[in-house]
């Protein structure tokens, strides 16, 4: 966090934006203390300097290319209103502008500095097995140099170095970064893996399918940077129309200034008149009347668990017409949890006679009590919520990819996943394995002296509030949500199920995420994705507004993401939604009263005789109304109300 906000103060333009709000302030406290004139002119003059010689310098670079643009328009407008007395309302322009072009350098920064990030993922070395005569040996290399058939050794807590198919070993991999699957998955000879994943606690020999730059994970860096140009091509309309606007706003002063000297005007009197004109005809109102409610929004926004990182953010998730998610660390809590406990026919007979669910769940948590597996904790986990006893377990071994095994209280107790031995023999336990797999669960066999007596269903946690997030969303914005996952189809189904999501696509790399959502844009839907993975990553950019979850999400996710749902609150989704489309409401509202404003005295000014006080008090009364108006969404019950019963898209 240092080292980022070191990063972001050596920025130019966040430094000089700095430094004009500062001079700015100075000037203001100068003039309320009634200190003498020439200190808070050469304070706000400062401030001009401060932050007006870099869009200046633009705007002159502009002109060379016989452009004009709005940067160099509000340089110009402030040194008018300079010009005339009216100081204040230049370095206020002057501060607005210099803060939005520090903003817009921190994104830029930020977006690449993510995508840099992601490809550390991947591991800078590999081990790389080599053969020499009938010796094989370690070298430990690059991995960018790692070639397609090379074969790389894998040790327990390692990151696979490159893409490939597994030749020898059993391991579980965490592969949540690209596929977003929530459990471990079991790897054997033939599997394939993916760089960056984390290896568990087998040894894996992999043989390389691709070189690094071709990796999976190389090429979601790639899709979110073409992701990012592509956003940044919306704005080549407001560029348009800023181009348009300069360009009648020079002229219109300059006609002004010099026609009524060829008609023998007086020079005070038309240099008057048009800086009259500047003044009034200065977009500083319309600029207030966007960015105050967006602003309120976003702070109040922040004060509830959701960062919004933009004005600009917040204005498009007001318009947001369907919503994606994300299922695992999403809808999901992003860690198993035990969801049924099945006996088998016969194991309440014979030497376990009397077998309960809650002894046969004592006895598999007795087992897996030394594990480190992530079933294995949500089987002890289970057993304490339970408040069962854990006996201390003697003997006991674990096999990367199949299960453990221990002496609990003379019984020899085998916890084993469906690759386990001698399921397949038991036909009790493979019905009750295939029906729980049907239904989207993870089934593991629990095994006394050898024999299947039961099995346990494990999958991840619906979060709590998911479904009324899901309900809130199809009325706010008149279509259902999506899912959009890596996992498994059956479980992705499952827990769809419970959330109340009828569209389900599963079994999605992140590049059928990106085309998903593409997809759905093409078809003129507004896609919020909500997400929370580096594999959520390429969609989170490619959508109209990316959310991620901010507790569990992963650093790309949370950087690319233009909100943060930072409680992990679903419900915070359609709230913020609601609270944007009121911004939005107040935005138009406030355009009108902003344009009225400037229509009337910008008429009155070129038929009429407008004085500059009129004329200045206008501007500022508009500019004050506007203010106002967008700060009343600072209050917190613009939250609540926006919680509040949700209003039908129309």
């Amino acid at each position: 966090m240092t080292s980022w906000r070191s990063a972001m103060w050596s920025l130019p333009e966040v430094h000089w934006a700095a430094v004009a709000t500062a001079l700015f302030a100075a000037g203001g406290l100068c003039q309320l203390a009634g200190t003498p004139p020439w200190l808070w002119w050469t304070l706000y003059l400062a401030c001009y300097a401060a932050g007006g010689w870099e869009p200046g310098l633009a705007g002159l670079r502009a002109l060379r290319e016989r452009t004009l643009d709005v940067d160099l328009l509000m340089v110009v407008a402030a040194i008018g209103a300079a010009a005339i007395g009216q100081v204040l309302d230049g370095a206020l322009l002057i501060v607005i502008f210099a803060t939005s072009g520090a903003l817009e350098a921190v994104a830029t920064k930020r977006t690449a500095d993510s995508v840099r990030g992601l490809l550390d993922l991947a591991p800078e070395r590999a081990t790389r097995l080599t053969v020499t005569g009938n010796r094989a040996a370690e070298e430990v290399v690059e991995a960018a140099v790692l070639r397609a058939g090379e074969v790389i050794l894998i040790r327990p807590g390692e990151r696979i170095g490159a893409d490939g198919h597994v030749i020898t070993g059993h391991s579980d991999v965490d592969q949540a970064n690209i596929t977003g699957e929530s459990l471990p998955v079991d790897k054997q000879p033939g599997d394939e893996v993916f760089a960056g994943t984390l290896n568990g606690t087998g040894v894996l020999h992999v043989r390389v399918t691709r070189p690094a730059a071709e990796s999976v994970i190389a090429r979601i860096a790639a899709l979110v940077e073409q992701a990012s140009t592509t956003k940044a091509r919306t704005q080549l309309f407001i560029e348009k129309v800023e181009q348009r606007y300069s360009v009648v706003m020079v002229a219109a002063t300059v006609a002004l200034f010099a026609l009524p000297l060829l008609w023998g005007a007086d020079v005070q009197d038309s240099l008057l008149r048009a800086m009259t004109f500047m003044i009034v005809a200065s977009p500083c109102a319309l600029v207030l009347a966007t960015m105050p409610p967006l602003l309120a929004a976003i702070a109040t926004a922040g004060r509830h668990g959701v960062l919004v990182k933009s004005a600009l953010v917040m204005e498009r998730l007001g318009t947001v017409t369907r919503v994606a998610f994300d299922k695992t660390g999403t809808l999901t809590e992003g860690r198993p949890h035990l969801a049924e406990v099945r006996l088998l026919p016969g194991a309440a007979t014979g030497r376990t006679g009397g077998l309960t669910k809650e002894r046969l769940l004592a006895l598999a948590a007795a087992a897996e009590q030394p594990s480190e597996h992530s079933l294995g904790r949500a089987v002890v986990r289970a057993a304490h919520a339970a408040g069962l006893a854990i006996a201390p377990a003697d003997e006991f071994a674990s096999e990367p990819g199949r299960g453990v095994r221990a002496r609990v209280g003379g019984l020899l107790v085998e916890v084993a996943g469906p690759t386990g031995p001698r399921h397949d023999r038991n036909r009790a336990a493979h019905e009750a394995i295939t029906d729980l797999q049907n239904s989207g669960y993870t089934a593991v066999v629990v095994r006394l002296d050898g024999t299947a007596v039961g099995v346990l269903a494990l999958a991840d946690q619906i979060r709590p509030g998911a479904a009324e997030a899901v309900t809130r969303l199809t009325v706010l914005t008149g279509a259902a949500p999506v899912l959009l996952t890596g996992d498994n189809a059956p479980a992705a189904v499952q827990l769809a199920g419970q959330a109340g999501i009828g569209d389900v696509r599963a079994e999605l790399l992140p590049e059928d995420k990106v085309n998903a959502v593409t997809d759905l844009q093409r078809r003129g839907a507004r896609v919020a994705l909500v997400g929370d993975g580096v594999n959520d990553a390429p969609a989170l950019v490619t959508a109209h507004v990316g959310i991620a979850m901010g507790r569990a999400g992963s650093d790309l996710a949370l950087d690319t993401a233009d909100a943060v749902i930072t409680r992990d609150e679903l419900t915070a989704v359609p709230t913020a939604i609601a609270l944007a489309r009121r911004a939005r409401r107040i935005v138009i509202a406030n355009l009108v009263i902003a344009a009225a404003f400037i229509t009337v005295l910008v008429t009155w000014d070129l038929f009429g005789e407008l004085p500059l006080p009129l004329g200045v008090a206008g501007h500022e009364g508009s500019t004050v109304i506007v203010a106002l108006n967008g700060l009343r969404l600072l209050r917190d019950t613009a939250w609540y109300r926006a919680a509040g019963p949700i209003r039908p898209r129309k």
